[in-house]
């Protein structure tokens, strides 16, 4: 039984019995082929035979691996390697179908590889998950054929293999070095002018043409009988906190993934650059309660405690309670902090019912409100209108996309920063502000 599970017949023996019984019925009419479509037949099933023997004499005649990474980076393309090696004495060829977690929805998968005799090949392909959570892959089955190609014997590999999705470390790799880079621009970040410097000390150094004048040290430079300067340092150790809405606004996709997705990656991100900068990271998520908290601090096992953290938000569909998000705040981050809160107002209605809440928060903190474009309705407001109805439309969207603005103004007017991006610049505008903040020393 064991042997038929895995036997399967080809198209390409279909094609030629198709053939065969197109010629019988040829025959009918024409007796003379009888006889010659008959020893088709047997040169059919002789061929048929001699394919199956090369294929299943011997043992361990192929062998697969498939290599999937220790976890999954949100949103990123993510390469799964497969390894296979035979031992046969003659090419064959490989139709590789891979049982890919459910999530993805693949039901067309199949990849084509052709192996010499005795020959070793390693190729890859990659997923995109758009969300998180545990995702199980089931076998790696692996139908081989012959150069006669009327048979293919089935290899299935692997007991199933499960690979957890965690929020976008490749872009944390991508970011890492970025708080010190003196070319950030080349990332797609702006470069900011200082204003003035803060008073944290670091060194006396030899004055080199550009520094500030206004910082030389004159007792040090009677004695070393040179320009002498006092160098500065960005002030270390301030208070970062990334609040994430998990309420129903951010359910919104893009892409694929939902906006949640998007504050999610760029929390971790942002994380590991204020980690790098000396300051203290931590964040929490909010809807009807307040959960996920992760106290700012710089440790070493930071970045893996947020990262956790992280895994775990889900939206919850409900409005967001910004009057409890208010409280505590108020009660358990006590110290002065740049609080970056991630959330989505599409209309000025929506910001005005929760402006009384965040203007609380912005007399004791530093808070940059983080929201986001509508894309979609810009590219719809960019397309050309052919009726009245498709202006109307038009107006409308572009009245939409004006309230965006009107919100940045009206935070403006109460001191409140913000950050109005697109989705797939959220990571980078993000860091931008943070480092704006950091150069300016308004924290």
């Amino acid at each position: 039984m064991k042997f038929f599970r895995s036997l399967y017949l080809t198209n390409f023996f279909f094609y030629i019995l198709c053939g065969i019984i197109a010629g019988f019925i040829i025959a009918y009419f024409v007796p003379a082929f009888y006889t010659a479509l008959w020893m088709l037949v047997y040169i059919l099933a002789a061929f048929t035979l001699i394919d199956i023997l090369l294929l299943y004499v011997g043992n361990d005649r192929f062998k697969a691996e498939r290599t999937a990474p220790e976890k999954f980076s949100n949103g990123d393309e993510n390469p799964v390697h497969v390894k296979a090696e035979s031992s046969y004495g003659f090419p064959v060829s490989l139709k590789v179908i891979d049982e890919v977690p459910v999530q993805f929805q693949m039901r067309n998968f199949s990849i084509i590889r052709h192996l010499k005799a005795g020959a070793t090949d390693t190729f890859e392909y990659s997923l995109r998950p758009v969300e998180r959570g545990e995702y199980y892959f089931g076998k790696l089955n692996i139908y081989v054929f012959s150069p006669l190609h009327l048979v293919s014997r089935r290899y299935a590999f692997g007991d199933g293999q499960m690979v957890p999705t965690y929020p976008s470390y490749i872009q944390l790799r991508k970011y890492d070095l970025m708080a010190f880079s003196n070319r950030l621009f080349q990332y797609g970040l702006k470069k900011i002018r200082r204003i003035g410097h803060t008073m944290e000390f670091e060194q006396i150094k030899e004055y080199v043409s550009g520094d500030d004048i206004r910082t030389i040290n004159w007792k040090a430079t009677a004695k070393k009988n040179e320009l002498m300067v006092n160098q500065f340092q960005d002030e270390r150790s301030q208070n970062v906190y990334m609040v994430i809405d998990k309420g129903r606004v951010m359910k919104m996709p893009f892409e694929g993934l939902s906006l949640l997705d998007y504050a999610i990656n760029a929390t971790l991100v942002l994380s590991n650059v204020i980690l790098k900068k000396q300051d203290k990271a931590g964040m929490l998520a909010f809807s009807k309660r307040v959960e996920n908290r992760v106290a700012a601090e710089r440790r070493t096992s930071q970045m893996q405690r947020i990262l956790e953290s992280l895994y775990n938000i889900k939206t919850d569909f409900f409005e967001s309670d910004y009057s409890r998000l208010y409280a505590d705040i108020k009660k358990n981050i006590t110290q002065r902090s740049l609080i970056l809160l991630y959330t989505n107002f599409e209309t000025l209605d929506g910001l005005n019912r929760q402006l009384p809440y965040l203007k609380g928060i912005a007399r004791n903190h530093l808070l940059v409100v983080v929201f986001f474009e509508n894309t979609e309705l810009d590219a719809f407001i960019n397309k050309k209108a052919d009726t009245i109805q498709e202006v109307y439309d038009q107006v409308i969207a572009e009245k939409f996309a004006f309230e965006k603005r009107l919100i940045v103004n009206e935070l403006r007017k109460y001191g409140i920063y913000s950050v109005l991006t697109k989705p797939e610049n959220l990571t980078i505008d993000s860091i931008n502000k943070y480092l704006e903040i950091k150069a300016r020393g308004i924290l």
